[in-house]
């Protein structure tokens, strides 16, 4: 711990869950109760001749189970019930619940939750993780999806625009829930204030993955949060931008538009019956630092941001991208770098800073994604700074391999986003509004109700045709333009006009496709 943070007089300095298992684990008592390593014991006899064991065998000791003093996560009662409503204070909820299998969990829950019959209707934005479509899936839910909004001077895909949802609103009123997912893999978001407030209007929650924003809030510099804006469900990977282990995430509630008692009976069903502990305390201790020191924690990690942001901009080879413009968000930790020349794809760049020592978030075929976070350093910022002084120095010729480098004649490009949550980069498909299915007609941005369900389509009611025959036909495949990596067409949604005209357009460029048994999309597989 950094010896210079100031603990707070005024928040609760302590972690109920984390003391629980420190207690347990320095105690003399005897394990007669699972887990069957009986606290890491039968490890001992080998920990001299394992490389490694000697650094888990302290965590086997912190794996315990539901006993006296340990609590049940899902009938918490104790130490669990105390950490979670200190979450609960911390984040700004009125309830928050852990969960040890990541936001997917949380996203499966609430989407279940909101669609509690087959064929409840849910307006979703098209561009979800796919722990989303699961649990459409799982519901038997209708989902109208909705095209993220652009924006122009970036061109990252975001969220739908506000007058998209309340079109999809009007459209669909008995629809149960509204469902997004901000900020997005490049850290850009939108102050959901206004979205929210006008669900609320509809008397419908507003449901948010946030999995990439769990810090929002928490430091002046950081944008504000889901909840903080009014939304009512949502879902944070704590592990990933706090200090929480991997899998470690947390599903915040507030307001009376979610069904609580029915939210916690859908954890229990997609959660494990025997959580892990190590998660739970470390989900416990990630909100003991947010509490105890405040926005002290993030203070060296935004130097290290700060340091190799302002470094960078003395390199005339690698330049960061901007996304200040309009009314959009970014949080500071996700720093996106390129090469100004156009050489190196991400990939590529990628590829040479791992080589250095310096191992990014991910890449795609022109950019690199940095995540700083509380834990980065001034050390880490230099090294990664050496990194891309090195490699601008290497010959060209010595990291092209096949497509995974330019050549410099490729067009400019600009940002849109995959299914998954991230990002790359295509200024054709992104600015050739006449040939894609995005308009400004906001009626034109919605999906009829496509209806989720894990019945298999049945092969016998499925045909492979010419695309020249599809116009007019029901899809039965996902058609998935890379990049952008947003689908512009479900299985079960029709083929309207101007989808027909996107297609042909991306067979005739040779886009790339996912998503169909036919990649050339000569071919499409339509319902009969």
């Amino acid at each position: 711990m950094n010896n210079t943070w100031i603990p707070s007089t005024t928040k609760q300095c302590k972690a109920p869950l984390y003391d629980a298992l420190s207690q347990y684990a320095s105690s003399p008592q005897k394990s007669f109760h699972v887990p069957g390593h009986k606290n890491g014991m039968i490890y001992t006899d080998v920990l001299q001749q394992m490389a490694g064991l000697e650094l888990f065998y302290p965590v086997l000791q912190w794996d315990v189970t539901e006993i006296s003093g340990t609590d049940d996560l899902h009938h918490p009662e104790g130490v669990i019930q105390e950490a979670q409503q200190l979450a609960a204070q911390c984040f700004g909820a009125e309830e928050s619940h852990f969960l040890v299998g990541g936001s997917t969990v949380g996203n499966l829950a609430l989407i279940l939750t909101v669609c509690s019959h087959p064929g409840d209707i849910i307006i979703v934005q098209r561009n979800v993780h796919k722990s989303v479509l699961n649990g459409l899936m799982i519901a038997g839910a209708k989902a109208v999806f909705l095209t993220p909004e652009t924006d122009h001077a970036s061109g990252l895909a975001v969220i739908p625009s506000m007058e998209t949802i309340e079109a999809a609103l009007i459209q669909y009123p008995t629809a149960k829930a509204v469902f997004l997912s901000s900020p997005n893999y490049y850290g850009m978001g939108k102050d959901l204030s206004h979205i929210a407030a006008t669900c609320h209007r509809y008397q419908i929650p507003l449901l948010v993955d946030e999995a990439h924003g769990a810090h929002y809030g928490h430091h002046h510099r950081f944008p504000t949060s889901a909840l903080n804006a009014g939304a009512d469900g949502v879902v944070q990977s704590t592990h990933k931008m706090l200090s929480a282990m991997t899998m470690s995430a947390m599903v915040h509630v507030q307001g009376d538009l979610l069904h609580r008692s029915l939210l916690k009976q859908r954890l229990t069903m997609v959660q494990s019956s025997s959580p892990s502990y190590p998660l739970m305390a470390s989900l416990d201790l990630s909100r003991y630092l947010l509490d105890c020191y405040g926005e002290q924690v993030f203070d060296t990690g935004l130097q290290a941001r700060d340091t190799f942001i302002h470094e960078l901009e003395h390199q005339q080879r690698f330049g960061c991208l901007s996304f200040s413009e309009g009314n959009y968000t970014q949080d500071p930790f996700k720093v996106v770098i390129y090469d100004r020349n156009g050489c190196l794809s991400g990939e590529v760049l990628q590829e040479r800073l791992e080589y250095y020592g310096c191992v990014p978030e991910m890449s795609d075929d022109r950019y690199v994604v940095l995540v700083f976070s509380m834990g980065s350093t001034l050390e880490d910022s230099y090294c990664l700074l050496e990194a891309l002084t090195k490699i601008a120095q290497e010959p060209l010729q010595s990291m092209m391999s096949g497509d995974t480098a330019y050549t410099g004649q490729h067009s400019k490009l600009i940002i849109a986003e995959r299914t998954d949550g991230s990002e790359v980069a295509n200024d054709n498909y992104v600015q050739q509004k006449d040939h894609t299915v995005y308009t400004d007609q906001h009626l034109a941005n919605l999906s009829e109700p496509i209806l989720f369900t894990l019945t298999p389509i049945a092969e016998d009611k499925i045909e492979v045709i010419p695309l020249e025959q599809a116009e007019g036909r029901i899809c039965a495949e996902m058609v998935i333009p890379y990049p952008p990596g947003i689908p512009i067409l479900y299985a079960g949604e029709t083929i309207h006009p101007s989808v027909y005209a996107s297609l042909l357009t991306l067979r005739t460029h040779g886009h790339k496709i996912q998503g169909t048994a036919d990649a050339t999309l000569n071919t499409l597989r339509v319902y009969q």
